[in-house]
């Protein structure tokens, strides 16, 4: 079996669970979906707008920040690793490293006592940063740390216990993590509300003349009169109103007829009853004559 077969049957499959899922759902769908033009064509808007910016956050945020911030966090920690080595294994002076650090990497080095760590401070509403340094320190230093990415909204505080010492660092918040990324949600975000925006006033003067034809054919299906009704809106709801207008005008004309000839009808049927009635009036009358007459004689 080649690979197109096995394609062509995962296609299969996947249209017959599709199929069966909407027998299955497609009714209790179809009572909560709405009735009107107007929300339909606001959920035809929305829906794919929402769920097209919701693969991308999703993406974006997953993939693109989670690497993002893996490496930078994994370039502050091989710094600070280096640094740990220049001090442990050469044997160099806390100021001279503190030196280096501030000059050649970035990073505010200084040297504490001895001491039991901190207790955990409040976690961030994002995990991200703490996640990643958390793993590449135990995975690059081994040794126990302690680390604060709120209490300074710039800068990440780091604290490793070494040998006699414990060493503080700090990082900026920057070079350690994607800070930028909510810049880009925000803009993608505000952007879409823009264009929802800009997307729902133009689809509402569309829609307009649409429910207006509705209402005049309803209004003329009732015996109302629709007044001020002219066409408006697209091309094809032009077309729609006109063939209405010329509807309505058939229709009146044809009722006009139809008045007009029963009341011909009528006028003419009365006409002969009246002369019916007159001559059986006259009948009647020279009848009586007629017996008077005999009656004399």
């Amino acid at each position: 079996m080649t690979t197109l077969d096995l394609g062509m049957r995962a296609l299969r499959t996947a249209a017959t669970r599709l199929t069966d899922l909407y027998d299955r759902y497609g009714f209790s769908l179809r009572g909560v979906m709405p009735k009107g033009l107007y929300a339909r064509a606001l959920l035809i808007i929305i829906v794919p707008m929402v769920v097209l910016q919701s693969v991308v956050a999703f993406v974006f945020m997953e993939r693109h920040w989670n690497t993002v911030t893996q490496r930078l966090s994994s370039a502050v920690v091989q710094d600070i690793s280096a640094l740990i080595e220049v001090y442990t294994a050469l044997q160099a002076d806390q100021a001279q490293v503190g030196r280096i650090a501030r000059e050649k990497l970035g990073l505010a080095v200084d040297f504490l006592p001895v001491s039991e760590m901190p207790p955990p401070g409040p976690k961030p509403f994002f995990l991200l940063l703490d996640q990643s340094l958390s793993e590449e320190i135990s995975k690059q230093i081994r040794r126990p740390f302690w680390i604060d990415t709120v209490g300074r909204s710039a800068l990440v505080e780091i604290r490793i216990r070494l040998d006699n010492t414990v060493m503080r660092v700090f990082a900026r918040r920057n070079a350690a993590y994607a800070s930028n990324s909510h810049i880009f949600l925000l803009w993608m975000v505000g952007t879409s509300v823009v264009l929802l925006t800009v997307a729902i006033l133009f689809l509402r003067n569309q829609i307009r003349p649409i429910l207006r034809l509705a209402d005049a054919a309803e209004s003329f299906g009732k015996g109302r009169e629709v007044p001020n009704f002219r066409p408006r809106g697209a091309r094809e709801v032009r077309r729609a109103a006109v063939a209405f207008i010329e509807m309505k005008t058939r229709i009146e004309r044809a009722m006009e007829q139809r008045t007009a000839m029963l009341a011909g009808v009528s006028h003419d049927l009365r006409t002969i009853l009246t002369r019916f009635k007159l001559e059986l009036a006259l009948i009647g009358d020279s009848r009586e004559r007629r017996s008077d007459e005999e009656r004399r004689r």
